[in-house]
């Protein structure tokens, strides 16, 4: 009776009602990509064309790192950008994985890839392809979106050839 309690309390913590709660009956039938843009680049004066990050973007980096940290990944993917490998990184670091590069100019083929994989992942892309995967992966016209916009976390959970999309916002909040 206890344990059947802590699972209900569980799903309505999370906001869970029984309509959105997928039971799997093979785990390898679901998995979940999150797709995020590279975190702040450094604007400098000589506007280099593959800048690193920004001190903000280093710790943005960090904070989805701890955003992910209960999150099993399979595999972290990466466009082959100092800016997005450097977002990567310290998530792949804490699992333990590598960063996998994936060219941003064949997301069609890259999204197949990624279902055809069935693996937990994180992809790290950029302003005018992240939203663009996501709604490759879920049947949608999902576009680019403005160059300051660092904090949306697409997570696009596959279950049985259904895929369902959601969008959260990160709290962080940089310390200079």
């Amino acid at each position: 009776m206890m344990k059947k309690l802590s699972l209900i309390s569980v799903f309505l913590m999370l906001g869970c009602t029984s309509s959105n709660v997928v039971f799997a009956q093979d785990p390898d039938d679901i998995f979940t990509i999150y797709l995020v843009r590279h975190s702040e680049k450094e604007d400098s004066l000589n506007r280099r064309s593959d800048p690193p990050l920004s001190d903000c973007g280093q710790q943005r980096s960090e904070h989805l790192s701890h955003f992910l940290s209960a999150v099993n990944l399979d595999v972290v993917y990466s466009t082959n950008f100092i800016r997005t490998i450097n977002t990567a990184q310290p998530t792949a670091d804490s699992k333990g994985l590598g960063v996998v590069q994936y060219n941003p100019a064949a997301l069609f083929d890259f999204s197949k890839h990624l279902i055809e994989k069935k693996q937990n992942a994180l992809v790290v892309g950029h302003s005018n392809t992240t939203g663009v995967l996501a709604g490759l992966l879920v049947g949608d016209d999902i576009g680019a979106f403005d160059l300051d916009i660092y904090d949306r976390i697409y997570q696009v959970v596959i279950h049985n050839n259904k895929a369902k999309l959601l969008l959260y916002h990160s709290e962080f909040d940089c310390k200079p």
